[in-house]
């Protein structure tokens, strides 16, 4: 496929998005009635797609609407190019323009120009400060690709090696002692020996550092109470094998590679749906608004409204409840989100604290983008001596 030819594909999957399918359901779709098309045609069409998913508002302005044939107008004239050389009408590429589509098109100001929807803007503002402008700019670009090298199998040196030789080029980085940078090969990694063989696995950088940040018990068992797949029970095992580990997720369906991933890793996670007796760390990984990875996951961004965000807030209240009678009295909790929204994070700590006076909180952590990875907040309690 021509260049020319991969922007009006990408055209016609934004409208099967706007028509109510999900990403990747609509770049699935495409691909089954195009198999002519090859993996870098995909490729190729996804990287549009997605672009165009983190900066919709803006794309609009710049290309005078919301279709997809709009939105690959704006981001050719976002990114200075002459939409005339791409839409010429000629074999596959999208039609020539119309005098209206070369009249139309503006440049984006506000939140739209942050690719920020309008009501969330001042939550966004109140909860980043001076972060909000800088952080919004970095959300607007395809989010990095790390690894975590499994330490239990590998060392980080030993894997960079390995990797380099299947094409894979990775470089360390510093948010997280094991992580991994993928600067180039991407692609590859799942069909890499040092992936199938569980030397390493594919998380961000900033959810490692989360996982590095939460202290471990000496001994004992640990919940993580909304597991999903299951990768920051993965990180935790590889840091401390000897612990009893258990996962739960409100739809087990999550888990169901679960089993498999940890025997490729090397560690022991037992899947549960209902989880008894005391722990002695117990994770909550709640349910969230993601803001803090709306780069991976842009749709989010879009779908989000105000009656949303309450009910998530109101689900993570919940599960904090649900989750404290199952701390042991020298246990802990760690409530993560990957929100950059201080009503899911800092407001909901203090809010359980409120509920639950028998509590204090050990510690913070906050990370955005500016900090490398996705955006997450962590906060440790633990039931206060005495009671």
């Amino acid at each position: 496929m021509t260049p020319a030819a991969r922007i009006a594909a990408a055209a016609e999957v934004l409208d099967a998005i706007a028509g109510g399918l999900a990403a990747e359901q609509a770049l699935s779709r495409w691909g089954r009635a195009n198999r002519f098309a090859g993996s870098g045609d995909r490729a190729a069409i996804r990287d549009h797609a997605f672009d165009a998913l983190r900066c919709h508002r803006s794309f609009a302005a710049w290309g005078g609407g919301e279709t997809g044939r709009a939105l690959m107008l704006g981001m050719l004239r976002q990114a200075g190019r002459d939409p005339g050389e791409v839409f010429t009408g000629e074999g596959h590429a999208p039609a020539a323009l119309t005098p209206e589509e070369e009249a139309e098109g503006r440049i984006p100001e506000g939140a739209e120009a942050l690719d920020c929807p309008d009501w969330l803007a001042p939550d966004l503002q109140s909860s980043l400060g001076p972060d909000f402008e800088p952080v919004l700019k970095a959300m607007q670009g395809r989010a990095d690709v790390f690894l975590r090298v499994n330490v239990l199998k590998a060392t980080r040196d030993a894997v960079v090696e390995e990797l380099a030789a299947e094409g894979i080029i990775t470089e360390p980085h510093p948010l997280a002692p094991n992580a991994l940078l993928v600067t180039k090969g991407a692609r590859r990694i799942r069909n890499a020996r040092d992936f199938t063989e569980g030397r390493v696995e594919l998380q961000d950088a900033g959810s490692q550092a989360i996982c590095e940040a939460i202290p471990l018990p000496q001994g004992g068992r640990v919940l993580d109470f909304c597991a999903g797949g299951g990768g920051k029970s993965l990180a935790l095992a590889a840091r401390a094998p000897e612990l009893n580990f258990t996962a739960h997720d409100a739809h087990p369906q999550r888990m169901n590679d679960l089993p498999a991933r940890a025997a490729r890793a090397g560690v022991k996670i037992a899947t549960t749906d209902a989880p008894e007796g005391l722990f002695d760390l117990v994770v909550a990984d709640v349910p969230c608004s993601g803001s803090g990875a709306w780069r991976r996951q842009p749709e989010a961004k879009w779908r989000l409204d105000r009656a949303g965000l309450e009910a998530l807030c109101a689900l993570q209240a919940d599960i904090l409840d649900q989750v404290a009678p199952k701390v042991a009295p020298t246990g802990r909790l760690a409530y993560i989100t990957c929100s950059l929204l201080e009503a899911e994070n800092g407001a909901q700590a203090e809010s359980f604290l409120a509920r639950h006076p028998g509590w204090q909180k050990e510690t913070t952590l906050r990370l955005t983008p500016l900090d490398g990875g996705d955006g997450f907040f962590l906060a440790i309690f633990r039931p206060s001596p005495g009671e």
